[in-house]
This record gives C-alpha cells, structure tokens and sequence, in this order.
C-alpha cells in the first residue's frame, strides 16, 4: 500500500503564489498513492476560485473514497484536512485540536478497509496538521492520544498518523509519540525526508508514524521539478506492507 502525505498549501505555489490546483494533481498522479492524506486543503474560498479541492481531486485522479473536515472557518469558504482513498471508509471522524488563542487545528481519524490478493485489513489513519509552537503541538498530541479513536485501539491495531507536524527538531518523535508506541517511518536525524521549504528543503515538518502489524518498506520525498512549484511543502511517499492476516 503507498501513502502520500502533503500540505497542499490551497493549491497555491510557494514562490510564484499562483493557484493552480493542476500542479497539485498532476504531483499526486505521478506518484499513484492508494492513500493520499492532504493538509490545508480549501473548500468555498475565493482565493481558490471557491473550488471544492477534496471532491476535485478525488474525481480527476479517480479516488472513489473522499472525506473532509474543515479546521478554520474564513468569511467565505473554509480550509482543513482531507483523506481520499481507493479502499473504503468504514469510519471517519474530525478531532478538534485547538488551542485557545491559537488558530484551530484538527486531526481528521478514518478508519479504512484495504483489500489485497488473499485478505481484507483494516486500517486507521489519522491525518494531522499541527500547532506553530513547541507547547502547543505537545498539548495537541497529548489530546489525541487521550481521544476515544486511540485509546481503544490494542496493539494488534495497525494505526498511521500522518500529515504537517510543523515540528522543525523531531521532539515529538522521541517523546510523546515514541512513548505511544509509535516509530517515524520517514527517516530521523540525517536521514529524514526534508519537506519544508519546497524550493529549498532544510526541515522535515511532513512526517509519518506507525503502530502495529505494518512496516514501511521504502520512504521518499517528491522530487518532480513541479512539486517544487505547486506548494510550500513537498509531499512525502510511504510504501507499506500489511503484516498479518486481518
């Protein structure tokens, strides 16, 4: 199973601040996730031509599975998080995770059935974009993983959390998620997939975590010369293998 996790900035390229959601799909085309977890994503706003940016990708790139939670509220439109798969939703579910004072953040929980030659699994992915400061994004992954859609998960449970963490040192990584029992599966140290900023990347703000009977089989950042162009993030590519039987 190949994941994708990108902030997709609205569609609204980093340097030229030009919105061109084609650049967005023709990135997610090339590298044909069969997940695709998508931060900052609009629906209704003008900047974006008030485009409803989940229901157009799904139907251009042929995802026949699309759900959205909106995080912030603007006065015309809204923008937040959105999963598109080729496996059915069983469950989907926004987690509210703002701060006060803070702009509202979310994380958006599906729960998904992936089928392959032999077996049926199921997966929960959680999709992600966090907080700016150290403190806050503790807070918010404290609050998730206190949250009824982890808590009751065992450790048979294959869970990927994915999406913007917007943490520039990893600190979350070792600590919080570390003691949940989760591993990043998109590199540590000199070895993460640096994804901010896209023209130029020094950070890995884009990262994926995993838990249970699943392991990542190759990792890598998008590297098309548009995907430098089309947002301020470049996306990050996970290829799993679904251990076990169900």
């Amino acid at each position: 199973m190949r994941l994708l996790s990108w902030n997709i900035h609205k569609g609204i390229g980093g340097v030229d601040r030009r919105y061109d959601l084609n650049r967005i799909l023709t990135v997610i085309r090339h590298y044909k996730p069969d997940v695709a977890i998508l931060q900052e994503v609009d629906q209704g706003v003008p900047r974006s031509r008030q485009h409803p940016q989940h229901e157009l990708v799904a139907e251009m790139l042929d995802f026949p599975h699309a759900v959205f939670a909106p995080n912030v509220w603007l006065k015309k439109g809204c923008y937040g998080n959105a999963t598109l798969s080729r496996y059915p939703f069983t469950q989907s579910q926004n987690i509210h995770l703002g701060i006060r004072g803070k702009k509202p953040r979310g994380a958006l929980y599906t729960e998904i059935r992936a089928k392959t030659e032999e077996h049926v699994y199921t997966l929960h992915l959680i999709n992600i974009h966090l907080g700016l400061s150290g403190m806050e994004r503790r807070l918010q992954v404290n609050r998730l993983l206190d949250t009824t859609e982890l808590t009751r998960l065992g450790t048979t449970s294959r869970v990927v959390i994915a999406g913007d963490t917007n943490d520039w040192n990893g600190a979350l990584g070792r600590g919080p998620f570390k003691n949940a029992g989760f591993e990043c599966v998109t590199g540590r140290g000199r070895r993460a997939s640096l994804t901010f900023p896209a023209w130029q990347p020094v950070s890995p703000l884009d990262r994926v975590f995993v838990r249970g009977p699943l392991t990542s089989e190759h990792h890598f950042r998008g590297r098309l010369k548009i995907t430098r162009q089309a947002s301020d993030h470049l996306p990050v590519v996970v290829d799993f293998k679904i251990l076990g039987h169900q």
